[in-house]
C-alpha cells in the first residue's frame, strides 16, 4: 500500500534532491553548458558573510516565530475545541488566514503600513505611523508578525483536534477532585498535548526554513540585506544573480538543518515513535 506513495517520493523528492546536491559542484549560469567545479562553491558560500547573517535571520524569525505562534495556536486551539454555540463563530474567524495566498497576505500588509498612505495614517495614529518595512529593526518585527497572523491558524487547529481527543473523563474526575479551569490546563492539557506541541513545533521549524513567498512579495529582503533569509537568499543567488553552485549549496545546507532540527525536536518525544499521547491514562 505504501509503494505509490514511495514512487511519487523518490519521483518528485528523492531524485531533485540529488540533483541539486550535484548541481552544488558544479559551475552553471542556469542556461548554458554545466561545468565541474568541485567543492569551490562550498568553500566560496561558507565563506561568505551575506549567507551567514541570512542564516542568523532565519533562525531568529524562526525562534520568535515559535515563541510568538506556540502559545497563541495552544490557546486559541484549546478555546476553540469548547462545545459552546458562540464558538464555532469565532472559529470560523480565527481560520480565514487560512484561505488567503502569502502573496495576497504580503500586498495587503504592505499597503496597510505604508507610512503615507497606511491605515495608520488614515486613521491618524501618529504613534503607527512607522517605515515599518524601512527600517532594518522594524522590518523583523514585521515580519515575525504577519507570519503569526498566517499560521497562528494552522496549528490552532492542531490543537484543536489535540484537545479533543482527550477523554473528558480526566476533566470530570480532577473537578470532583477540586482542580480549576486553570489546574486542569496546566496538569492535563498540556501533558497530554506533548506530542502535539512537538508535531506542531516540527512543522514551524521546518516551515520557517522554507518561508520565501511572504518575505519575498513584502520586503524584497530589504531594507538592504535586513531580511534577506536563507530562501530568499538562495533565490537571488539563482535567479537574479545567474550563480546555480551556490544557490544549490544553500539548498542543500537548508534541507540539512531542517533534517537536523526536525530530529532533535522528535527526540524530544521520547524514543518510542509509536507512543500515543494519551499513553499514561
Amino acid at each position: 500500500m505504501a509503494l505509490p506513495a514511495l514512487l511519487f517520493f523518490i519521483l518528485f523528492g528523492g531524485i531533485p534532491l540529488v540533483g541539486v546536491v550535484l548541481l552544488s559542484f558544479t559551475q552553471w549560469d542556469g542556461i548554458g553548458a554545466i561545468s565541474w567545479l568541485g567543492v569551490g562553491n562550498w568553500t566560496s558560500v561558507l565563506a561568505d558573510p551575506v549567507m551567514w547573517k541570512a542564516m542568523g535571520l532565519t533562525f531568529g524569525i524562526m525562534i520568535f516565530s515559535w515563541l510568538v505562534q506556540t502559545p497563541l495556536s495552544l490557546l486559541l486551539g484549546v478555546f476553540t475545541a469548547g462545545t459552546q454555540k458562540y464558538r464555532a463563530f469565532l472559529a470560523v474567524l480565527y481560520f480565514l488566514p487560512l484561505l488567503m495566498s502569502a502573496a495576497a497576505i504580503s500586498i495587503a500588509y504592505k499597503a496597510l503600513l505604508d507610512p503615507n498612505f497606511g491605515l495608520a495614517a488614515s486613521l491618524g495614529i501618529p504613534i503607527l505611523v512607522q517605515n515599518w518595512l524601512g527600517s532594518p529593526t522594524l522590518v523583523l518585527f514585521v515580519i515575525i508578525f504577519v507570519l503569526s497572523w498566517m499560521y497562528v491558524p494552522f496549528h490552532s487547529l492542531i490543537y484543536q483536534g489535540g484537545v479533543r481527543q482527550i477523554p473528558k473523563t480526566m476533566y470530570e474526575a480532577a473537578s470532583i477532585d477540586g482542580a480549576g479551569t486553570i489546574r486542569q490546563f496546566f496538569s492535563i492539557t498540556l501533558p497530554q498535548l506533548k506530542y502535539t506541541i512537538i508535531t506542531s513545533s516540527t512543522l514551524m521549524v521546518v516551515g520557517s526554513m522554507t518561508s520565501f513567498d511572504l518575505i519575498f512579495v513584502l520586503t524584497g529582503g530589504g531594507p538592504g540585506d535586513a531580511s534577506r533569509v536563507l530562501a530568499l537568499d538562495m533565490y537571488l543567488r539563482g535567479f537574479r544573480a545567474n550563480q546555480m553552485g551556490p544557490a544549490s549549496v544553500i539548498a542543500v545546507l537548508i534541507v540539512l538543518i531542517g533534517l537536523g532540527l526536525a530530529q532533535v525536536l522528535q527526540r524530544l518525544g521520547g524514543k518510542d515513535k509509536t507512543s500515543s499521547q494519551m499513553e499514561g491514562m
